[in-house]
């Protein structure tokens, strides 16, 4: 394989571009708390978007009363979806915001939104103490974490991948998937704690209220971290006379096809992400006869232990792979195996392991790749706005409609009706990529 000039040794690149090593070396090198910044924006919108459905059902207690547990817990999840549904407008919203005032403003409006809409959440009043306003305030709240979640992760992969050295950009990436998927973890292990604390004091029934007013804390913790960096990223011209088009009106004008292309793909990426972390465990628990704690246990520590994995796809497609041929092939893998892996997971728990485990891997093989793969797919000047309404749309629709889908069609066409939606969206994920340009090897526009 031929080096391209990122690779050249850095001396070389020090007489080429006339500045002196050290100096090179500082601007080429990776900075830890670009990194931090790209990472714990998502840990806090992730913890946060996701405690909400780990604590659905004490939230439907509240919020939701009902003599039958079954729609009080409807009236939680109804929220919950209403966050999905919220994404690709926050996209469009805080997009703009994003290319028309630079990349820290993003960062740092999305942190204060969800970490306010957060803590509210942790001191709204219940339904008996204010009757039908609770649910009211309830889902305000949580249009505004839609909103915040909408724009957070895109703006930090592209912060993240602007930032960085262009060799390094497939590693800088994936670090928002490390914090996207730390949140998710954290939010578990504290839902899980808070449900085992009111079990044994349940006569403190304000507990559940901890772990919200707790991620008000982590967004301070994260604002004051953001708001001093040194490296800003892109920084677009402000003067009125060339601002003259929204950047999201750039993006439809200039990359239409992109636009779509990274929709498709996107849409089997969110099946393959909610089939595997959010469907298989409930699959296993009721055509495999596996205790559905022991599932969910299962689950969490396999994506624990598969964490490193996401730095280590960004890493390898800097060095020896393009990002589009590790993307393809995952797929490809994803085609051939998931009508197995469903089969294996109905079976013993050590058979839902394996299968659970290998489709993790491929999953956290995709979460490391992509987000550089898609961000580098824009200009600078509309990379938040194009990206985020693309990605949100697929992710949004395709991920969050993909456990509803599959249950509805198991009655028609058998248990493994999921294995075959997985199937035949990889199938679109695959012809999206073959269509779509890889970039990974060359300056952003």
């Amino acid at each position: 394989m031929n080096r391209g000039p990122a690779e050249k040794p850095l001396q070389d690149r020090a007489e080429h571009t006339g500045l002196d090593v050290a100096e090179l070396n500082r601007i080429e090198s990776l900075s830890a708390k670009c990194l931090g910044a790209g990472t714990v924006g998502n840990v806090l919108e992730w913890y946060d978007f996701g405690l909400y459905g780990f604590l659905a059902p004490l939230i439907g207690a509240h919020f939701f009363p009902s003599s039958n547990p079954i729609a009080s817990l409807l009236g939680a999840y109804g929220g919950f979806a209403i966050g999905f549904a919220m994404r690709p407008i926050g996209g469009m919203l805080l997009g703009h915001v994003g290319d028309r005032l630079g990349r820290r403003a993003v960062l740092i409006l999305s942190i204060v939104m969800m970490g306010t809409a957060t803590t509210l959440i942790g001191v709204l009043p219940t339904y008996r103490q204010v009757g039908i306003w609770a649910p009211i305030l309830l889902v305000v709240v949580r249009l505004f974490q839609g909103l915040s979640v909408g724009g957070e992760f895109t703006g930090s992969v592209s912060y993240l991948i602007e930032t960085a050295p262009s060799r390094w950009r497939g590693l800088a990436g994936s670090f928002a998937n490390i914090g996207s998927e730390g949140g998710y973890i954290l939010a578990s292990a504290l839902a899980a704690t808070t449900v085992i604390l009111l079990h044994h004091h349940s006569e403190a029934p304000w507990i559940w209220r901890l772990p919200f007013l707790g991620g008000g804390a982590l967004a301070c913790l994260a604002w004051l971290f953001i708001r001093h960096l040194s490296r800003a990223g892109y920084e677009p011209d402000r003067r009125k006379d060339v601002q003259h088009e929204l950047p999201l009106k750039q993006a439809f004008k200039e990359s239409p096809r992109t636009l779509i292309l990274i929709m498709v793909f996107t849409w089997g990426y969110g099946v393959l992400n909610y089939l595997t972390l959010v469907f298989l465990p409930t699959f296993a628990s009721k055509f495999g006869g596996i205790d559905a704690g022991d599932a969910l246990t299962v689950n969490s520590v396999l994506q624990l232990a598969a964490l490193a994995i996401i730095p280590v796809s960004g890493w390898l497609t800097d060095r020896f792979i393009r990002r589009r041929v590790l993307l393809l092939t995952v797929f490809a893998l994803v085609c051939l195996t998931s009508v197995t892996f469903f089969e294996m997971a109905g079976g013993s728990l050590a058979r839902f392991s394996v299968a659970q485990g290998s489709l993790i891997v491929l999953l956290f093989l995709v979460e490391g790749t992509a987000p550089a793969m898609l961000a580098e797919q824009f200009s600078s000047r509309y990379r938040i706005s194009g990206y985020s309404v693309a990605f949100n749309i697929g992710i949004g629709l395709g991920g969050g409609t993909a456990p509803l889908i599959a249950t509805a069609l198991i009655a028609p066409l058998g248990k493994l009706a999921g294995a075959g939606y997985m199937v035949a969206c990889a199938l679109l994920s695959l012809a999206a990529l073959y269509l779509m340009s890889d970039r990974s090897r060359e300056p952003l526009s």
